[in-house]
């Protein structure tokens, strides 16, 4: 059977310039110009997307800093591996990160810097001969500091930190959690037994690792009962972090504090569900806002130090 094409000529049309447009040239970037600043950079960016969001995150950070309300970064420790512990000391030391929450796996890369000045195993080398997590120094080292800690009733984030400062590491400077017992700022660490190599060292106490971890989890309820008005960064974690943010804000509301106007911002390289949901969207869904921000961390997480400081030089 023959068709015949679709005769077009009965279409109805309007004019463009009755139509709304999502896009306007009033939206559009400009060229940079030479020695701009980077206030002129983020101003030149399209107002589209995150062109637009990530500006007005920044304004927003700012906002909550010169309020006196908390900042707290959940992190992955893909953020240690490629580089950022200077950039994240900086701002503790200025007082803009009031509080760190991690994985496991950033305990082991950080005390691993501040040990040795390096981290990360080439895994697939070692993983055939069962080599691969059996370095003796970190084992020893972070799993002594835990029970240490379970002993004296502190959290497992504290215990590793105020360890690394006694034992006097070469490069602590460069460790975010012994900058943290230095300067008095609280990192909880959530553990997934299992999940870490110090698990598989004969020093490992399951007791201790849970006790130090539930210590800490409660810690980090009781920043999270603090964040009205305040900022929860994730950056770099797509599970467990998210469900630990998600668990602890619940708490904290069923508890009766009023926690349903804040900041939340997503960082990682892809846009991940629980990450999305869990930290972007339902926390934010009586008050405030969520942002996503998808890039590479290593260009991303200095971007918004360095646009945060800016703008916070700005209104001094």
């Amino acid at each position: 059977m023959k068709i015949e094409p679709l005769d077009f000529s009965g279409l109805k049309t309007y004019s463009l310039h009755d139509r709304y447009s999502k896009v306007t040239v009033e939206h559009f970037g400009t060229p940079i110009k030479e020695n701009s600043s980077l206030r002129t950079f983020l101003a030149s960016l399209p107002d589209q997307l995150l062109g637009h969001d990530f500006p007005e995150l920044v304004r927003c950070l700012a906002k909550v800093h010169r309020s006196g309300r908390p900042i707290l970064v959940g992190m992955g420790a893909h953020v240690i591996k490629v580089g950022l512990n200077p950039v994240l000391i900086d701002l503790m030391e200025r007082s803009i990160i009031t509080g760190l929450a991690m994985n496991g796996a950033c305990i082991i890369h950080d005390a691993e810097i501040a040990m040795a000045g390096s981290t990360s195993e080439e895994v697939g080398d070692v993983l055939g001969d069962g080599a691969f997590g059996a370095a003796r120094e970190t084992g020893e080292v972070l799993n002594g500091a835990i029970s240490l800690g379970a002993r004296e009733g502190i959290g497992m984030g504290q215990a590793v930190g105020e360890y690394l400062l006694t034992r006097g590491f070469p490069h602590n400077d460069k460790s975010l959690l012994a900058t943290a017992a230095r300067l008095g700022i609280p990192v909880t660490v959530h553990v997934a037994i299992g999940t870490d190599i110090i698990h598989i060292h004969p020093s490992a106490s399951g007791a201790d690792i849970g006790t130090t971890s539930h210590h800490d989890f409660r810690l980090f309820c009781r920043e999270v009962a603090a964040l009205q008005g305040g900022a929860y960064l994730n950056i770099g974690s797509a599970v467990l972090l998210p469900e630990v943010f998600l668990k602890a804000l619940t708490l904290v509301r069923n508890l009766g504090y009023r926690v349903d106007d804040f900041t939340t911002a997503n960082f990682d390289f892809i846009k991940q569900y629980r990450s999305l949901t869990n930290v972007v969207h339902r926390p934010t869904a009586q008050g405030g806002r969520g942002y996503n921000v998808t890039g590479h961390h290593e260009l991303m997480i200095p971007l918004l130090a360095a646009s945060l400081l800016d703008e916070l030089s700005e209104s001094c």
